[in-house]
């Protein structure tokens, strides 16, 4: 069996990991203004905070020991990938989305539609549309692709 390349995420590593959240976002979720980032934050600390203490994210780190990227899957499914805008396009996504697959079961993941990125990304590996939602959790106008691992994937 090969080693995972990911390890867990410690309580030390929050501020690192709200970091990556933020600059991650500021670079891929361009249709939000600074109000609706604002307005996550809170929501975003906490999940971070809950999911780290149940042993439930997962990091990439540097050569320093700092994450740079973090994932979490819940019930099969893919809640939670950031990568450090810094570290984009060296295969860090990638590296988290097979480990969800492989040793998490992940089978599904949703993506703002407004993510074009995003959703290029998850479709390039695998993943099709299963639905549309036309208000994201919250009850914003942000819809949401509710997306699964095709069967050929």
């Amino acid at each position: 069996m090969t080693p995972s390349p990911t390890s867990l995420a410690h309580a030390a590593d929050l501020p690192r990991l709200f970091d990556v959240w933020q600059q991650s976002v500021r670079a891929t979720h361009d249709f939000l203004a600074d109000s609706d980032i604002a307005f996550l934050t809170p929501f975003v600390r906490d999940e971070l905070a809950r999911v780290t203490a149940e042993g439930l994210l997962r990091v990439l780190r540097d050569a320093g020991g700092s994450a740079y990227a973090f994932l979490c899957v819940e019930h099969a499914k893919i809640e939670m990938l950031f990568v450090h805008p810094e570290q984009r396009g060296s295969g860090a996504g990638r590296t988290l989305v097979q480990y969800a697959i492989a040793s998490l079961e992940a089978t599904a993941v949703d993506v703002n539609e407004h993510n074009a990125q995003g959703h290029g990304f998850y479709r390039h590996l695998g993943f099709i549309v299963e639905s549309r939602s036309e208000l994201d959790p919250f009850g914003k106008p942000f819809p949401i692709l509710h997306l699964k691992l095709a069967e050929n994937a």
